[in-house]
């Protein structure tokens, strides 16, 4: 019998997802791939060996459901954030997306609104868009800063239900002051979620959301495994709050959503934190190579407390990005006018990159 196709029009789908476009970074099989800000150096093998031996013991009871509260795993994941938590303050699932998926079905929903000051994580949008809530783009600075005093009057204009603060900000690499964070939770009457995927990437000296918590029952500082850690396929992202919040999240939680393998390779791969943040230094070191021979180069890379740099002063970034991939190289085309964001890789990948462009400069000099 033959297939039938349809169109999506074709289809009973909800109306306020109508005409829009699914997440999706451009995903192609070229050497250099700078684009989705994975940690481009490898799990080290000793590490790998002892995951590898943990998910093996996992495999033999597959045929029971894993533990439900992920109990050693939020022992471990407390013990690396330090901060005095306890695993009854910890909520992990698969991937920071759908631990900030739990947040919004739990705290949104059709009816109320969730915010974040664009440009942002494009994430945010989409998911609060998929439970059915309002999104409101908020606005930074020229150089995409945000202060204290602006953003809390922004959020007391809006009274969104959920604010989300990108810190560092993704795709911009911004930093975010914790004054920042103090002035919306005092603005808001909602939930207020301090993202910091690219934490540990940030200066030594840079304070963590999690000092916060303590007295502040809606606020959330929210983590993942892929980017220090180098665990990206492994999708492992938690959060810390308030025990409270974290019972609201059982609410919406799919049943047994973190598998065996899952919890049995996050929890091993903890035990070498230590070992898995020792190439943190070494990307630091490229991202501010790239920096410095970006702006050698006449761009305008913006500062970054990530593990990438948005550089400006892109005259085409649609073709600059066409002539880098023709060269083996894939860098991420965001949509700002003027610009393109790059990963910072191993120095070799770093080196290929700039290679690549000052060659295409020079040919349009």
């Amino acid at each position: 019998m033959g297939r039938v196709t349809v169109s999506l029009d074709d289809l009973p789908l909800r109306d306020d997802l109508r005409g829009q476009k699914p997440y999706g970074a451009p995903q192609a099989p070229l050497p250099i791939a700078l684009n989705v800000n994975e940690n481009t150096h490898p799990v080290p093998d000793d590490v790998a060996a002892d995951i590898v031996d943990s998910v093996a013991k996992a495999v033999t009871g597959l045929n029971r459901y894993p533990d439900r509260e992920f109990s050693e795993l939020r022992e471990a994941l407390a013990d690396y954030l330090g901060h005095g938590l306890d695993a009854d303050q910890i909520w992990a699932a698969n991937g920071s997306n759908e631990v900030l998926q739990h947040i919004l079905q739990a705290f949104a929903g059709p009816g109320r609104t969730a915010m974040g000051f664009a440009p942002t994580y494009s994430m945010y949008s989409l998911l609060t868009r998929g439970v059915g809530s309002e999104w409101i783009a908020a606005t930074r600075g020229s150089r995409f800063e945000i202060t204290a005093d602006d953003a809390a009057r922004q959020v007391r204009e809006a009274d969104p239900d959920v604010v989300f603060l990108c810190a560092p900000n993704n795709p911009t690499g911004t930093p975010l002051a914790l004054e920042v964070v103090e002035a919306v939770y005092e603005a808001s009457h909602g939930i207020v979620i301090v993202d910091e995927a690219y934490h540990e990437f940030a200066p030594a000296d840079t304070p963590s959301a999690l000092s916060l918590l303590p007295g502040r029952e809606r606020l959330v500082v929210s983590r993942t495994m892929s980017k220090a850690f180098a665990f990206a396929g492994a999708r492992v992202g938690y959060l810390a709050a308030d025990p409270a919040f974290v019972d609201a999240l059982r609410l919406v939680r799919l049943p047994y959503h973190l598998s065996a393998i899952t919890q049995a390779a996050a929890t091993a791969a903890l035990r070498h934190s230590a070992e898995m943040l020792r190439t943190v230094s070494d990307i630091v070191e490229q991202r501010d190579r790239i920096s410095g021979t970006l702006d050698a180069l006449g761009y305008d890379p913006y500062p970054s407390g990530s593990n990438f740099v948005l550089f400006g002063g892109v005259d085409d970034p649609h073709d600059t990005w066409k002539r880098l991939y023709d060269r083996g190289v894939l860098v991420r085309d965001i949509g700002i006018p003027g610009h393109l964001r790059v990963s910072a890789g191993t120095a070799e990948e770093t080196t290929a990159f700039l290679d690549a462009l000052a060659a295409i400069r020079s040919e349009r000099s």
